[in-house]
């Protein structure tokens, strides 16, 4: 319909120039009227014949090449600027589009462990003191659904990102029933690593029992073992390309075959990703449980958007609000029991693969700066922690 206008008012144009160029000369007697009406005549015939029968036009006039091709090309003489903005701007969409997803993958590959204990980049504050959420916390359901008093006492928000109220009510997350099916066969937990290779300060290169890796055996032992929950651990290595460290597209690699693993065990109803955080040297993140010295941890959360690109569609997570949930309602626990253990939710953009189970933690346990035995000695309170929260 659109074309059909374009055509129209085009003939029409024509016809109203002509006509008044026609009058303008015949006022100055340049040419006769005879003359004029013989001219517009033609030109009329032509275009209008151009207009409405440009296929026959171009047989009449014997033209060479394909008529394909001419015709595509008299279309296009109609709306040339409108088809190439068109053209241009697909492309140049394409083109920043893909920059700009491969920048923010590669930002989302290597940022959630450069943080230290109060969510500042390392070498901000090496001095800062580590904090957990601390004694005395008000759990009620009145102060859990007051958002000032949720981010004041549970989360760090990072700069880059931002939540709303209306993304963050406490009492709506503390009420979601995460309790698994201890009634169905197979596994019920995963563990994996993203960053396998992330070691402790008395590791022994080359010796994956103690590091990240050790520490996920040690945990699913005790899962397994002490609280009869039974869990799998995955030790694929997604952050060595061509034997060398690379963390740039370790959770572009790590998506599918833990994808493949979820959709081989339906039973699985946790997911958890097992890092240990990357602080300042002066940072050491222990507190002391039960006379233990014990590596703190940090819940994260990813929100799949950020300040400079907003909803982040391509890392879109229909679970969000689940992944919330399950971090504060552990958050909660730790700080009800041992409220030094867990240090504040961390907050930030993109995704972390967490949109591949509603029930999915990203750990942070522990620093470089920490020993093996630490954070053995956190898993031991982790475990305790998940089992509370999930089949108590």
């Amino acid at each position: 319909m659109r074309s059909g206008h374009v055509k129209i008012n085009r003939c029409l144009i024509l016809m109203l120039s002509v006509i008044l160029g026609a009058y303008i000369l015949w006022n100055t007697g340049v040419f006769s009227w005879n003359m004029i009406w013989e001219e517009i005549t033609d030109m009329l015939v032509r275009q209008s014949a151009e207009c409405y029968l440009p296929g026959m036009v171009y047989v009449a006039e014997d033209k060479n090449g394909d008529w394909k091709e001419w015709l595509e090309g008299k279309a296009a003489e109609l709306i040339p600027l409108g088809t190439y903005l068109d053209e241009k701007s697909e492309w140049e969409t394409e083109v920043e589009d893909a920059e700009t997803i491969a920048r923010i993958l590669a930002e989302q590959a290597s940022d959630e462990n450069a943080v230290d204990a109060n969510g500042a980049l390392i070498g901000e504050d090496d001095s800062a003191k580590t904090e957990g959420v601390g004694t005395g916390i008000d759990v009620s359901p009145e102060k859990m659904g007051d958002f000032n008093y949720l981010l004041s006492h549970f989360y760090t928000v990072d700069s880059s990102t931002m939540i709303r109220s209306d993304e963050l009510n406490g009492t709506e997350l503390m009420s979601k029933d995460l309790h698994i099916n201890q009634e169905t066969a197979g596994p019920k937990i995963l563990i994996y690593h993203t960053h396998s290779q992330e070691m402790f300060a008395d590791s022994v290169p080359g010796d994956p029992s103690t590091s990240i890796v050790g520490i996920g055996d040690y945990l699913t032992d005790l899962l397994n073992q002490t609280y009869h929950i039974e869990t799998m651990h995955h030790t694929g290595v997604y952050d060595l390309i061509n034997g060398e460290l690379d963390r740039s597209k370790a959770y572009d690699l790590a998506k599918p075959e833990i994808a493949e693993i979820l959709k081989n065990n339906p039973s699985i109803e946790v997911v958890i990703d097992l890092h240990r955080d990357g602080v300042g040297e002066g940072t050491h993140l222990v507190t002391e449980i039960n006379g233990k010295p014990t590596a703190q941890i940090m819940f994260f959360n990813g929100l799949s958007k950020t300040r400079s690109n907003g909803e982040i569609d391509y890392l879109a997570n229909p679970y969000i609000q689940d992944n919330l949930a399950f971090s504060l309602q552990m958050q909660v626990a730790a700080s009800e029991k041992y409220p030094d253990f867990a240090r504040r939710i961390y907050l930030r953009g993109y995704r972390y693969n967490m949109h591949l189970m509603p029930k999915s933690l990203l750990i942070e346990a522990g620093a470089q700066t920490n020993t093996v035995q630490e954070m053995k000695n956190a898993m031991d309170i982790l475990a305790e922690l998940l089992d509370q929260v999930l089949v108590k």
